[in-house]
């Protein structure tokens, strides 16, 4: 660790790394980010930012501890069992039932936005009955998903302890600042929540994925998720200026 903060003070291509991984850390963070914003959303509103902020902070816990398992950590890339013409490790594992959770929990909030009364169907649980504790349990799960891969990256981006400790701190910072700003937006726009659940069905797709070993370009996905959220914004943009010419009383209406 002192090594590598050494490094940091003298050598300009670890500086460089550091603001390469925390670039990269702060983009895997979106995810982990919406997830928490959409799910803590759910929760009556006296308790949504300490959920957030005990989520946010699990992350922080969850990939420092890791990052001081680097040996366990690169191991579990190694396969234990061979299926389908191809070995599957810990990791691959573990992406695969994080991206069929995300998936499933992506899908049940879109069938309780689009159809809010509960029915007798696999989805009979209406959304809004989730608990503290629930909450709480399916953001830890998520973490779990998330840091894995967030420090599989960082070890693959560079062997330097202390900037793969700094890049992590750095990037749930940002991640804790940008958390209920992220949240009181996606409550004030509904389309929006809509939007943030076709991000969740992507990820998780793609992390089931990249469980079977098709590789998907990170780059792709967030370029489709940037655009998709830039014309979403033009939209907004549009709504409150048309309302805005509208004459008061229609707009009380």
């Amino acid at each position: 660790m002192l090594e590598g903060l050494a490094a940091l003070a003298s050598e300009p291509t670890a500086w460089v790394a550091l603001a390469t991984l925390v670039a990269m850390e702060v983009v895997l963070g979106v995810d982990n980010l919406i997830f928490i914003s959409v799910l803590s959303n759910k929760l009556r509103e006296g308790i949504r930012v300490r959920a957030r902020r005990i989520g946010i902070g699990l992350a922080l816990i969850m990939r420092l501890i890791l990052l001081a398992s680097i040996a366990w950590i690169v191991q579990l890339t190694e396969p234990i069992f061979a299926a389908f013409g191809r070995g599957f490790s810990w990791r691959d594992i573990i992406l695969i039932a994080g991206g069929l959770f995300l998936v499933w929990k992506a899908t049940k909030e879109i069938h309780h936005t689009l159809d809010p009364t509960p029915g007798d169907d696999m989805f009979d649980a209406p959304a809004a009955s989730l608990g503290f504790a629930a909450a709480i349990g399916q953001i830890i799960l998520l973490d779990i998903v998330f840091s894995i891969d967030s420090i599989i990256t960082a070890v693959g981006m560079t062997d330097n302890i202390a900037i793969m400790v700094i890049a992590v701190v750095v990037a749930v910072t940002v991640m804790m600042f940008a958390a209920t700003p992220l949240a009181d937006f996606i409550e004030r726009n509904p389309t929006v929540v809509m939007l943030a659940l076709s991000f969740l069905m992507l990820i998780g797709t793609t992390l089931i994925a990249e469980g079977f070993g098709a590789h998907v370009p990170k780059g792709y996905v967030y370029a489709a998720m940037a655009f998709s959220a830039l014309v979403e914004s033009l939209n907004i943009i549009a709504r409150r200026r048309a309302q805005a010419r509208l004459p008061e009383a229609a707009r009380e209406q």
